[in-house]
């Protein structure tokens, strides 16, 4: 069966500096996969490169075609939203306006559909329409990352570490939400995770990284089960 996401031989670069050596990974339609790895291992890097945000080389197919060349916005009118690492908002936007500019590919007459989808799963975001982003609690900024990525109706979500920097509460109310997409409209996601034991708990399978390259993979269970993941991420 051909996997929604397939990766293969993939490098991703910065300038001279090559970050990424030759990964190989898959997220099949409505899974969610989970990327582990320390700090500098290349997670972020892998995200980057498969919405075309820095050069890179190697076999990237989205829904069976080649996107590997496809510049950032071609690629996020397929389906493939990617929510950054940093929230990703525009400060100085209303909650409003960035939920329109995660719209942008979206027909006009589709917006109030669309943002009655995603209100019901953030309502205080209609609600509070008019706020300037930057004026939000960090919980609430990366609330909107993920509400404007939904507005794109994407086929695939990407998260890079939506949990950074958050309270335990907003983070478990988070993954609640990423949950309940990933279960009740099929969503794929595709999230990476410095919170080994929450990523592991939501996804099914997971890729460890380690210099670039993929060290380990494998189910969620059988990573939970893995002795040097135990001791590297797990803490136990």
């Amino acid at each position: 069966m051909t996997a929604l996401l397939e990766v293969d031989g993939l490098t991703g670069s910065y300038g001279s500096f090559t970050a990424l050596h030759g990964i190989t990974l898959a997220v099949q339609e409505g899974e969610m996969v989970a990327i582990l790895g320390a700090n500098g291992a290349g997670k972020t890097t892998t995200l980057r490169t498969v919405s075309g945000t820095i050069p890179r080389r190697g076999r990237i197919a989205f829904g069976g075609r080649d996107i590997g060349r496809l510049p950032p916005d071609r690629i996020a009118r397929l389906g493939v939203a990617h929510a950054p690492e940093g929230r990703g908002t525009v400060a100085e936007l209303t909650v409003m306006e960035n939920l329109r500019l995660g719209a942008y590919s979206r027909p006009a007459r589709a917006f109030r559909d669309d943002l009655q989808r995603v209100a019901a799963y953030f309502p205080w975001m209609e609600r509070r329409g008019g706020q300037q982003a930057g004026t939000l609690s960090g919980g609430e900024q990366q609330m909107l990352a993920l509400g404007r990525a939904l507005m794109l109706r994407p086929r695939l979500l990407m998260l890079d570490e939506p949990s950074l920097g958050l309270a335990p509460i907003v983070v478990q109310d988070l993954y609640r939400i990423v949950r309940t997409l990933n279960r009740e409209e099929g969503l794929a996601v595709l999230t990476v995770e410095q919170n080994a034991m929450l990523a592991l708990e939501s996804a099914t399978r997971a890729y460890v990284l380690e210099g670039g390259r993929v060290a380990l993979e494998g189910s969620s269970a059988e990573l939970r089960g893995n002795e040097s993941v135990r001791r590297s991420y797990l803490g136990y």
